[in-house]
C-alpha cells in the first residue's frame, strides 16, 4: 500500500467513526459527508469553469473544462447515501471528469431523502437527463453524444435512471458509468461480509441504517428502480464499472457485470487494487484516482469514436 493510500485509509476511518456517532444527527452527518474528499486542498481545485442552471426544474450546475465539447454531455449524479452530498462538494471531481471525457458535465442537486424519499431523486435524475438532451451550456441545442454517470448512491441512481429512461422510451444514451454503485438492496453480495474489515468507510451497519431513510415504508426492494441488478438489462447501453478491491460494495459491481455479460452487453469492469470507496474523488492527491479518471475518459472516447 502506497503512502498516499495509507493516509486516505486513515482519513476515511476517522470519517467512518464520526459517521457512526452521527447516525441520528442528519444535519451533522451531511456536513461531514460534504468534506469526504477534503484530504488535501488540491482535491477541490476546479479545472475549468462552472455555473448554475435550472435543468428542467432540477437545480444543477454546468461544469466545463477548457476542452469540453458543449454538444457532448455527461449527467453526473453525486453520491452520499441518498441523504447527503451536493454538486459543490463534487466540483473538483466533476471538473476532472469533464477534462478527461471532453464533455460538458451537468452535475445535479437532486432531492435528498428522508425529506424526499424514493422515487423523488430518481425522478429528478431522469428529468434532468431528458432536459440535457435538448439543452447545453450555451442554451437550447440537441446533444450529439450523451452519458449518464454517478458514484455510490449516485451510481445506483445512474443505473436505475437508465432502466427508467428506457421504459420511458428514451434511446439517446451512448454510455453509462457507475463508480462503486449499490445495485441490490437485498444485501446478497458476498463482499458485504468478506470486505467489512477492510473497507475503511462503509460498514454494513451504516448501510442498513440508511435504507429506511431512502425508501418509503412498504417499498419493494426488488423494484428494479431500487435494485437495478434485478431489472431487464437486455438493452443496457455500454457500461463502465469502477470499484475498489477494499470495498464492501465490490461484488455489487462484479455481479452487475456478470449479469450484463449473460445478456451479451458491452460492459467494462475495473477493480482497483487496495482502493477504497469512490477513491476517484481524491485526485490528484492519490495517483490511482487520477489514473481511474483518465480511464473514464478513455472509455467515453471509445464509445463516442468506435474503431
Amino acid at each position: 500500500m502506497s503512502p498516499e493510500t495509507k493516509v486516505v485509509f486513515a482519513y476515511l476511518r476517522n470519517i467512518q467513526k464520526q459517521a457512526f456517532e452521527l447516525l441520528r444527527d442528519l444535519p451533522a452527518r451531511r456536513e461531514l459527508i460534504e468534506s469526504y474528499f477534503a484530504i488535501d486542498p488540491s482535491t477541490h481545485d476546479v479545472e475549468g469553469r462552472y455555473f448554475d442552471v435550472n435543468a428542467g426544474g432540477v437545480s444543477a450546475e454546468w461544469v466545463l473544462a477548457d476542452n469540453a465539447n458543449p454538444n457532448h454531455r455527461l449527467l453526473y449524479i453525486h453520491g452520499g447515501s441518498w441523504v447527503s452530498g451536493s454538486p459543490a462538494s463534487y466540483r473538483g471531481l466533476t471538473s476532472r471528469i469533464s477534462r478527461a471525457t471532453a464533455c460538458a458535465v451537468l452535475s445535479i442537486d437532486y432531492r435528498l431523502a428522508p425529506e424526499n424519499p424514493f422515487p423523488a431523486g430518481l425522478n429528478d435524475c431522469c428529468d434532468a437527463y431528458q432536459w440535457m438532451l435538448e439543452n447545453g451550456p450555451n442554451g437550447v441545442a440537441p446533444a450529439e453524444k450523451s452519458v449518464i454517470c454517478g458514484d455510490s448512491a449516485g451510481g445506483n441512481l445512474s443505473l436505475s435512471s437508465v432502466l427508467r429512461l428506457q421504459d420511458l422510451g428514451v434511446t439517446e444514451i451512448d454510455a453509462a458509468i457507475a463508480i462503486s454503485p449499490a445495485v441490490d438492496f437485498r444485501g446478497r453480495s458476498p463482499s458485504i461480509k468478506t470486505r467489512a474489515d477492510r473497507d475503511p468507510i462503509i460498514h454494513p451497519a451504516i448501510f442498513e441504517a440508511l435504507k429506511p431513510l431512502y425508501l418509503p415504508e412498504g417499498q419493494d426492494i426488488r423494484d428494479p428502480y431500487v435494485s437495478p441488478l434485478l431489472g431487464d438489462l437486455s438493452q443496457f447501453p455500454p457500461l463502465l464499472l469502477q470499484v475498489g478491491d477494499a470495498e464492501v460494495l465490490l461484488d455489487e459491481s462484479t455481479r452487475m457485470a456478470e449479469k450484463l455479460k449473460l445478456h451479451n452487453r458491452d460492459v467494462t469492469l475495473e477493480v482497483w487494487d487496495e482502493m477504497p470507496h469512490v477513491f476517484q474523488g481524491f485526485a490528484p492527491y492519490l495517483p490511482e484516482a487520477s489514473l481511474a479518471i483518465q480511464s473514464i475518459g478513455d472509455f467515453v472516447q471509445r464509445q463516442f469514436n468506435p474503431a
